[in-house]
């Protein structure tokens, strides 16, 4: 391939793993993660609430991984409440998974960064063929795209597997049960989905700019030069 358009595929890969980055920055900070909705299930059962009353007993929650904010209803009218995970939450909620998710996101904004610096030297520089050149563009690219299935996967896990939302809303109130009525992943979520993607798009151009996978040019010298010892 032609090194202006290798040029011009190591530059498209930069801006998306910037902007993946930055995304990714972006999400961790708000509290668009989840939003679903919780049935005060005490009161209800009180009243034996059923179709259109059992409305005043449903009420909303929404969080990211820092902070969030809900609010209750059990037929009194709804009151708002904010809360805080750390440090408020932390003895309730699977903290381990929780500051692994948290972990994660910093580590894959970080590899992203990186390998929009390496994606913008190898178009502009001379790489070397070590972790400068392709070899660290695979390398940064399936570190970010591991990255973010991790989050995922940790995350869906603590919310759906450890019922994080039923945690949160049952925190400190006593006699009132509270359980999960609906519940959706939002934007903030789905941001990381993309960016996988991305990096697995990422991939694709650097194969596509010519440089072979990380471990086929060493498998294939390896049968070659197992051929040439049968020559002889």
């Amino acid at each position: 391939m032609p090194a202006q358009q290798k040029k011009v595929i190591f530059c498209i890969a930069g801006v998306l793993s910037f902007a993946c980055a930055l995304g990714i920055a972006a999400a961790v900070g708000t509290q668009l993660w989840i939003k679903g909705t919780i049935l005060c299930k005490t009161g209800a059962l009180l009243v034996n609430a059923t179709g259109p009353e059992l409305e005043k007993f449903i009420g909303e929650i929404q969080y990211g991984l820092f902070y969030g904010e809900r609010v209750r209803q059990c037929g009194l009218g709804g009151r708002p409440f904010r809360f805080s995970f750390f440090p408020d939450l932390l003895k309730i909620i699977p903290a381990s998974i929780h500051v692994s998710v948290i972990l994660f996101s910093t580590v894959l904004i970080v590899f992203a960064l990186v390998g929009t610096g390496f994606f913008m030297y190898n178009a502009f520089g001379n790489p070397y063929e070590t972790l400068h050149g392709p070899v660290g563009l695979y390398l940064w690219s399936f570190i970010s795209c591991s990255c973010s299935c991790l989050i995922m996967i940790l995350f869906s896990s603590e919310v759906k597997i450890h019922h994080l939302s039923e945690k949160i809303a049952n925190y400190k109130e006593g006699s009132f049960i509270f359980k999960t009525h609906d519940e959706q992943f939002q934007d903030s979520f789905w941001i990381i989905l993309v960016c996988s993607l991305v990096h697995f798009l990422n991939v694709l151009l650097i194969r596509l700019a010519g440089f072979e996978f990380p471990f086929s040019k060493s498998e294939e010298s390896e049968t070659t030069t197992g051929a040439v010892d049968l020559m002889y």
